[in-house]
């Protein structure tokens, strides 16, 4: 149980370690630690206890049984053998077997250190989903020494950076064993040695984690420090990780006869998996690379996190040849084609062999889409945002086609709820309410009276502010802390006001200190006389990120003035613990990003469970879940850079929101004491939001969307014979595309127009040359951008914006070629000279005027995909 991390979130076997050490449970939340710590005598006592361990053995059934019990998956997916097909008509022959899940970091516990921020616990949520869902995942990472730092703050508000040592045998993970009984351990070429990686196993629930460490003896001593400190060193260093993520993490996966249909990459760190997922590939079915990795690719899926270009790791070119120079030889393929799998153009075949460009450096996104069957972002703002930030890989195409789809983040709802979050839920929506589909739970969360709604506030705002004061105790002498003589722990803070947080990393786009734009308002809102509003915040700044540092000490130098320390508490040392703690309670989650930058954002989601509400810029999910029943919203819906004028404009609403309405309506009590427009915004932000934005809802997005259709492009193209040989076909295509593209071109177009009374009738024949192309290889298209109202939010909440974008308008070309009659017809010889020309027509009704429409010619093939395989496009104007 206690190496089980399903404790982390099923919170029933708590009562078991807080009876073998209260003091070190309340502490550390590490069971493992416990066992490993509390002494042998204490254990034969708990032993010797007819009750304690009839605690235990009920506590190990029930989870065996929960282990055991069919899952939603196996019951809308039953595997071949079970059903021929599910009620929902998908094919038990499309469904994964197991998805690799690569990421590099992953947040499931506060004991298992080896997460930063958001993208950790978005991977962690993603495991625990998976594993309650009974979705087949492997999660595969790094086994981080020291993982990020840990923070103390100076009595000035400086950030001081500690990083204490993960000791494996104080935290919930177990060597990796192999069939014989040995540590599992594996080996990378690295530029004149061999790198050895030993192989961790982390449990949770159903689902496993392999965790890549380089700490092992037989390294030299830098590379046992490879996997020393998230996110730390230089560019060679973090190559090197990289390597280990991806390539080393595909080499686990072969080593335990573990074949996943889909490899779905958490960014770009892991695409070097890519490289040796068609290398083994190789290896298997004696194929060349290109087809590998025709093959291979359609079962790969890369979710990009990233709203800027500079967010994406890249390398020198020097450095990656370097370090993959004899690994491109064992690929079959030149080092120049290596490198363009990391650039923006892959130079697969017609391309220069030589390396034209040695500055052009290597772009881990770059080789995540070359070599991925599909690409999402994280929100549907963000694939708006990521569509833009590709468009430079598919030149000419229009940006709404850019092959970049989205599915909106959310959380692991069981692990942000609080207790007294799941004694309501439960009792209104069943305990096994996020097991199943979430599409009643809002009704009967509707259903649930305002005084018990109220009383469920309060007792999760009493939790925040408890816990925040015991925070505040041991977090020592420190800038924020109770360090001013006479300033009694019960002063600080008060269970029964308005209580705002927020807490992230401090960095310039968060724009944390907004809130301090005008520090002597926001000291009168906070300190006037009866004051009825409070603010928690925490944060760290990364070690290199001056700015992020300085903006703690401006908060910490806020919060030293006389008449503020009572009413703001900075907890120092963010982490998964803090925020359980934060979004518990909070009334109001403040949220605000520099628009577009915040690709998805989930801390807010985690606060819907519990009752909080959101007040957010309308950037990342809250773009989409913004209305003005459920929250409040800062900025217009666009886009305005780092302009001062813009955030002073911002933090002038955020002001006012917090003065004119969250006050006013928070406490605007009736005779029985109770803010019913509150609880009103409260209880549809239950019901509307947290169901919505939970990780059952994101799971089967991505089953629907990606995992089947990449399961089932991936059997297709690399299930036997006939599968190969479809993969091969898909390969030649290509290989003539690139080298017979430029003789494609548009010789002539007819246009005719009828009026109508409903309309107009377009009759378009056009004729083009296509040379040696054969005519199937290509669509020939009439193209018009959607027609669609500006999307713009203002701040009263109205909007124009639909919910999803609009998709272009496509008609497709017939082709009318005539037959030849006499032996000298299209693509035959023709007075001596071979002919591509092609006649192609359309008719088409439609209100909209012909000049919005043009002609194109874009590849086609039945089993491609287009344009992430080939991303040719020809316009007649």
């Amino acid at each position: 149980m206690a190496l089980d991390l399903r404790w982390s979130w099923s919170h029933a076997v708590d009562e078991v370690w807080e009876r073998l050490d209260p003091d070190l449970w309340e502490i550390t939340h590490n069971p493992w630690h416990i066992l490993q710590t509390i002494a042998q005598t204490r254990l034969a006592e708990f032993a010797a206890d007819p009750d304690f361990v009839r605690l235990v053995e009920r506590h190990v059934a029930e989870r065996q049984a929960t282990l055991a019990a069919p899952s939603w998956f196996s019951t809308a997916f039953p595997q071949p053998g079970e059903d021929p097909c599910t009620d929902s008509g998908v094919s038990c022959s499309n469904v994964p077997k197991l998805v690799a899940y690569f990421s590099m970091e992953f947040g499931l516990s506060e004991a298992l250190p080896i997460y930063s921020g958001g993208l950790g616990i978005l991977a962690g949520d993603f495991l625990k989903a998976a594993s309650d869902l009974g979705v087949p995942v492997v999660g595969i990472g790094l086994l981080w020494q020291q993982g990020y730092f840990r923070q103390a703050l100076s009595p000035t508000g400086e950030q001081i950076e500690l990083f204490p040592f993960n000791d494996p045998g104080q935290l919930p993970v177990v060597p990796l064993r192999d069939k014989a009984g040995e540590w599992l351990t594996i080996s990378l070429p690295f530029p004149r040695r061999h790198l050895r990686l030993r192989v961790w196993e982390v449990r949770a629930g159903r689902v496993r984690l392999y965790l890549l460490d380089a700490n092992t003896p037989v390294n030299n001593p830098a590379d046992r420090g490879l996997t020393g400190e998230l996110y730390g060193g230089g560019s060679e260093t973090r190559l090197q990780q990289e390597m280990i993520l991806g390539m080393g993490g595909w080499k686990v996966l072969r080593e335990l006869g573990l074949n996943p249909e889909v490899c779905h990459l958490n960014e770009g760190h892991a695409a070097f998996a890519i490289l040796e997922r068609a290398h083994c590939f190789m290896e298997d079915c004696a194929v060349d690379f290109d087809v590998a990795l025709t093959a291979t690719r359609a079962g790969n899926l890369f979710t990009t996190h990233t709203p800027v270009e500079a967010g994406f790791d890249s390398f020198a070119a020097d450095l990656v040849e370097e370090y993959l120079g004899e690994y491109a030889t064992s690929l079959g393929i030149s080092v120049p084609r290596l490198l363009s799998l990391g650039r923006s153009e892959d130079i697969s075949y017609g391309g220069s062999a030589v390396d034209n460009d040695r500055h052009e450096p290597f772009n881990m996104a770059h080789l995540a889409i070359h070599g991925s069957g599909a690409v999402n972002g994280v929100s549907r703002l963000h694939g708006e945002v990521s569509r833009a930030l590709f468009q430079g890989l598919f030149p000419r195409w229009p940006t709404r086609e850019v092959p970049v789809g989205h599915v909106t983040n959310a959380v692991h709802v069981p692990s942000w709820d609080s207790p007294e979050s799941d004694d309501l839920w439960t009792k209104h929506c069943g305990k096994e309410r996020w097991l199943d589909g979430v599409e009643d739970l809002g009704d009967k969360i509707r259903a649930i009276g305002d005084e018990e709604l109220w009383t469920f506030r309060e007792q999760n705002r009493r939790r925040l502010v408890y816990a925040a004061r015991e925070h505040v105790k041991r977090q020592g002498p420190v800038a924020g802390s109770l360090d001013n003589p006479g300033l009694d722990i019960n002063c600080v803070c008060d269970p029964a006001i308005l209580t705002l947080g927020f807490a992230r990393r401090f960095t310039s786009y968060k724009r944390v200190n907004l809130l301090l734009h005008d520090p002597d308002r926001l000291q009168r809102i906070l300190c006037r006389p009866g004051s009825r509003v409070q603010l928690v915040l925490a944060g760290k700044a990364h070690p290199a990120d001056i700015e992020g540092k300085a903006m703690i000490r401006e908060w910490t130098e806020f919060i030293r003035r006389c008449d503020v320390r009572p009413h703001v508490l900075f907890l120092v040392d963010y982490d998964m613990g803090i925020a359980e703690h934060l979004v518990h309670g909070v009334d109001v989650w403040i949220n605000t990003p520099r628009r577009p930058w915040e690709a998805s954002g989930t801390s807010g989601m985690k606060v819907l469970v519990n009752g909080g509400i959101n007040v957010s810029e309308l950037d990342g999910w809250w773009a989409e879940a913004y209305t003005p029943e459920v929250g409040w919203a800062l900025g217009d819906g666009l886009e305005h850079g780092a302009d001062p004028a813009w955030d002073a404009i911002e933090a002038e609403r955020l002001y006012d929101i917090i003065e004119n309405e969250l006050v006013p309506e928070f406490y605007d009590r009736d005779e029985q004491g109770l803010p019913r427009r509150w609880i009103a915004r409260v209880r549809e932000s239950m019901a509307r939001l947290a169901p919505r934005f939970s990780a059952n809802r994101m799971l089967a997005d991505y089953l629907e969307h990606y995992y089947l259709p990449a399961t089932v492009g991936f059997r297709q193209r690399s299930g036997g014979r006939v599968a190969l040989g479809r993969a091969s076909a898909i390969q030649r295509w290509r290989k003539d595309l690139d080298e017979k593209w430029g003789e494609i071109s548009f010789i002539g177009l007819v246009e005719e127009v009828t009026a109508r009374a409903d309309g107009h009738e377009y009759r378009l024949t056009a004729e083009l040359e296509l040379g040696s192309v054969p005519p199937e290889a290509v669509a020939v298209q009439l193209y018009a951008e959607p027609l669609e109202t500006t999307s713009a939010h203002s701040f009263d909440g109205a909007s124009t914006q639909t919910d999803e974008p609009q998709a272009p308008e496509i008609h497709c070309f017939a082709d009318v070629t005539p037959k030849a009659t006499d032996g000298a017809g299209a693509g035959e010889e023709d007075g001596g000279r071979a002919t591509g020309k092609r006649t192609y027509s359309l008719s088409l009704m439609t209100n909209r005027p012909l000049d919005d429409f043009t002609p194109r010619v874009v590849p086609s093939h039945p089993d491609a995909m287009v344009p992430l395989e080939a991303r040719h496009i020809l316009w007649y104007r």
